[in-house]
């Protein structure tokens, strides 16, 4: 509602057209790229039964594009959030051998996919539209096949550095 003079102009209304709603997905990447984009599917959310079947898709995958990695061991890095620190997650990494890196809390210097991964795909969905989700999950999966693989070696390895800094700062936060 507006407040108007009488002799005003209606005011027009424009249709606005329905974009794709928010995609949650879930990216595995080492030193060479992608391992696993996993989508979850609309109406679900992120639990620990739901991450160990992450995990899951995450083992075959590795089987295919990784042969030897299972068996040399798993390195996994993931936040402190609840679906990863729950005891089904951790009975499932048990399980399967899977070494987890620390991750302090509130630490998002020492996320890859946050300094490195997410930015730059940000930058590169920015003012594009998408009338349905499989057109953004394809955009997704197109731009993560085009990167260089210089690009995922780069983000692994400035890891190292970060936490090298997280060391030298006794934890505090590093950002850059």
């Amino acid at each position: 509602m507006t407040w108007k003079h009488p002799s005003s102009p209606v005011t027009k209304k424009f249709k606005v057209q329905k974009s794709a709603a928010k995609v949650m997905a879930t990216v595995f990447w080492d030193a060479k790229g992608v391992i696993l984009l996993d989508i979850l599917p609309q109406g679900q959310c992120i639990n620990a039964a739901r991450y160990c079947s992450t995990l899951d898709r995450l083992k075959e995958a590795i089987r295919r594009k990784r042969p030897g990695l299972l068996r040399r061991g798993v390195v996994l890095q993931h936040d402190n959030a609840t679906p990863h620190s729950a005891n089904l997650t951790q009975q499932w990494l048990q399980r399967y051998g899977w070494e987890v890196l620390p991750h302090p809390a509130h630490s998002p210097d020492l996320a890859p996919s946050d300094f490195h991964l997410f930015g730059p795909l940000k930058r590169h969905l920015g003012g594009m539209a998408f009338v349905t989700e499989d057109d953004l999950i394809s955009e997704l999966r197109n731009w993560f096949d085009n990167l260089d693989v210089d690009f995922f070696r780069v983000g692994i390895n400035s890891l190292l550095s970060r936490w090298q800094k997280c060391i030298d700062l006794h934890g505090d936060y590093v950002e850059k």
